[in-house]
């Protein structure tokens, strides 16, 4: 049996990750954009899968009826992963610095995209190509995990206290620019090519794009700085020496407040934005290559609204922000899938367009309230038990729990609804809330 002692828990000396005892005051602003950019690929590298979902379930699972809800299976699957990969990846962060635990994992992102770029497919092997890449994606799933709480908490302790949520929803903002890759190259591939070339060799470019792109992100990071807020704990020997055990002591409140945040982030994001293509293609109000191209346009969208909501949470705070977000994620959703259901593809337009500026927005003030919630020591395990957690349950399980309800019951309100029920649920523990933003309201 696993025990820890209170000694255990006292911060282990430790040096400057420099190598000085100077502490700096601030992060550089190229680090900061290293830092901020980087979420670009992660997002391209793993929403890749979902916007591409119809073309890897034909090239994976075969043609028959159920590919496609197999290869949402298999990311949901994958996505449990991401809460351990976090944890894992937290512990790095939290005992040895922020910056090595990002050139960790985007080093084995790098691997697992090139990796299944070059994975034989169905019509090769059999079943075993869904198999394989089901452990790609679990390998990816596991790096995910650590590095978008390891790039918001950068943001967040390098950042000046008053611009603290413009410059965290950069990484949303960041995430949401490699969202729009990943569709447009879908979307791009997917027209360009025919289903002959896209079956034989195709389907490969954009995960060749993505390995690509991650390995120049992993160059760029080791010429990042650590960041000030581990470097003062490096100094005064305050870092944890068990990350894990200290915040489930220290931080339990934060946890739970953070799981809560980012339960509706990653509904409003998964099912809002991701799952919308397959939603689209698979109730037939849109051909696969029209959904992409739309969901493109609603990914331009939630790139502009994430900095405005950000700024906005510096203004007036983040509570009342996310308030009402909350508030229009339990009105908005089932209307605008029933608007997205109905054939017309302005309709589909607008529809998807308003849930991805609402999928956004909540995502944009999530960040930063998130890791508001937990003080230095400690911030990135904190936020791998409540935000990673909760990202895995609401974000990778339900595109599938959606489109399994909507096949059974060929009702396409269903995704609305249930982003709206977890929206009741959170409206209370935001009520209850702190406010977290230094100065908000001046």
């Amino acid at each position: 049996m696993w025990r820890t002692s209170v000694d255990d828990l006292k911060p282990e000396p430790l040096t400057s990750p420099s190598g000085s005892s100077a502490v700096p005051s601030a992060v550089s602003p190229g680090s900061m954009a290293i830092a901020a950019v980087s979420t670009v690929v992660e997002w391209y590298d793993f929403t890749l899968y979902l916007y591409f979902a119809p073309v890897i379930a034909r090239i994976f699972f075969g043609d028959g009826k159920g590919s496609l809800i197999t290869a949402l299976a298999g990311f949901a699957i994958a996505y449990l992963l991401r809460p351990l990969g976090a944890v894992a990846f937290g512990h790095v962060g939290d005992r040895f610095g922020r910056r090595r635990m990002m050139l960790l994992s985007m080093a084995m992102m790098s691997l697992a995209m090139l990796a299944t770029a070059l994975l034989p497919t169905y019509a090769a092997i059999g079943d075993a190509a869904g198999w394989l890449l089901l452990v790609l994606r679990c390998i990816m799933s596991f790096s995910v995990g650590g590095e978008y709480t390891g790039v918001v908490a950068y943001l967040l302790e390098g950042a000046k206290p008053r611009r603290r949520g413009l410059v965290t929803s950069c990484a949303s903002a960041a995430s949401e620019v490699g969202g729009l890759l990943a569709v447009g190259m879908s979307a791009l591939t997917v027209h360009l090519l025919d289903a002959t070339d896209l079956a034989s060799w195709g389907w490969r470019v954009p995960f060749l794009v993505g390995a690509g792109l991650a390995g120049g992100v992993w160059i760029a990071r080791s010429a990042m700085e650590e960041s000030p807020d581990f470097e003062r704990q490096a100094a005064a020997g305050a870092a944890p020496a068990r990350p894990l055990a200290y915040a489930l002591i220290h931080h339990r409140a934060g946890i739970f407040r953070s799981f809560a945040i980012s339960a509706l982030g990653s509904i409003t994001y998964y099912v809002g934005i991701t799952y919308v293509p397959a939603f689209l293609t698979s109730t037939g109000s849109l051909s696969e290559d029209m959904s992409l191209w739309l969901s493109t346009i609603a990914a331009v969208a939630v790139i502009a609204v994430t900095p405005a909501i950000g700024a906005l949470s510096d203004r007036v705070g983040r509570r009342p922000v996310l308030i009402g977000l909350t508030l229009g994620s339990a009105l908005l959703p089932a209307p605008l899938f029933w608007l997205m259901a109905s054939g017309s593809t302005s309709r589909a337009l607008i529809g998807a367009i308003l849930l991805a500026a609402v999928a956004g927005g909540v995502s944009a003030v999530g960040a930063v309230a998130t890791a508001e919630q937990f003080p230095g020591e400690g911030r990135l395990t904190g936020l791998a038990l409540g935000a990673t957690g909760a990202t895995a349950l609401f974000g990778g399980l339900t595109p599938f729990i959606a489109h399994a309800l909507v096949t059974r019951t060929a009702w396409p309100l269903v995704p609305g609804v249930m982003i709206a029920l977890v929206a009741l649920l959170v409206l209370p523990v935001l009520m209850r809330m702190r406010e977290t933003a230094p100065g908000s309201g001046d």
